[in-house]
């Protein structure tokens, strides 16, 4: 068995167990019936967990911090500033603005990080804060109203920011950067000598993020309805939580999309157990920060387990 099918067994094992219990408490909600509207509010955290992905597949502790506010930022320009001053309605500028603008965050991150050299964390952080600060001058309080084709990808076409995402990655995949970007994340000084370009596949990684990270930001605003200062940030948590938990090395060239995915869904059904028993938020968080140390304990063990098996 090759080592990122090993890495997936524990989020898998998890996964079923969490789905055979949520299915026994709550029949309905998991019935095929209501399967769009269940993708629907899955959608956001597993999208957010994709576009924390391939920062992180690069190395260099390429943690990017600032996938929540982010999503708010890109929330909130495209309601506030598109939507309900331009009156710009139209998919076909409304989808692309998200990924530009997405886009074009990741790529500034990925600039500072490269490029200036700064502390991934610590440029990530900083971009943290200013998001964060933009998005509650832009909409001081929970305010406007997005087209139905926009709602409609919280329930009828849920999938589409999941298939989106999927479709792009495929093809990163089938291209060479692919192999430089996990090169790099698991050795780039030899990455580096073997004539690997790192800073602009790393620069390359934070800007996939980025575009990511806006479509995020689509499937939350479906989901919510509206702009929302304060919907954001707290996916910043759940995101790196299930990109450890999905089994994607932290350090770097070892996961994927896959990994991600299941360790969004672990949390997803994890959150609706405990909402099931009406578990208190502050509950949730202890769980949220239980879960990223878990899994970035275990991490260190899988790779010596890794390494002892060849």
């Amino acid at each position: 068995m090759s080592r990122s099918l090993a890495a997936l067994i524990p989020g898998m094992a998890l996964l079923a167990g969490l789905l055979i219990v949520n299915i026994w408490l709550n029949p309905a909600r998991f019935a095929a019936a209501s399967f769009g509207v269940l993708i629907g509010l899955a959608s956001p955290l597993l999208c957010a967990a994709l576009a924390a992905t391939p920062p992180i597949l690069g190395g260099r502790g390429g943690i990017d911090v600032s996938i929540g506010p982010a999503m708010g930022f890109v929330n909130a320009v495209l309601v506030v500033v598109l939507v309900g001053r331009m009156d710009v309605t139209s998919p076909l500028l409304l989808l692309p603005a998200a990924l530009a603008l997405g886009g074009t965050i990741g790529f500034i991150n990925g600039c500072l990080s490269t490029i200036v050299r700064i502390q991934p964390i610590i440029a990530t952080l900083g971009s943290y804060l200013v998001l964060n600060g933009l998005t509650v001058t832009l909409v001081p309080a929970p305010t406007g109203a997005i087209p139905e084709w926009w709602r409609s990808m919280a329930h009828s076409f849920s999938l589409a920011p999941i298939v989106a995402i999927a479709l792009i990655w495929l093809v990163f995949t089938r291209r060479p950067i692919y192999s430089q970007l996990m090169a790099i994340g698991s050795d780039d000084r030899a990455a580096f000598t073997a004539g690997v370009n790192v800073a602009a596949v790393r620069l390359i990684a934070y800007t996939l993020g980025g575009v990511f990270a806006g479509v995020a930001s689509l499937s939350l605003t479906a989901l919510i309805g509206s702009a929302d200062p304060n919907v954001g940030p707290p996916y910043t948590l759940l995101a790196i939580s299930s990109v450890a938990l999905g089994g994607v090395s932290l350090a770097g060239g070892r996961g994927g999309l896959l990994g991600a995915g299941i360790g969004a869904l672990n949390i997803f059904l994890l959150q609706s157990v405990l909402t099931f028993f009406n578990v208190s938020t502050f509950v949730l968080q202890v769980a949220y920060g239980a879960i990223l140390v878990a899994a970035v304990s275990f991490s260190p063990l899988q790779e010596r387990l890794n390494r002892g098996a060849r």
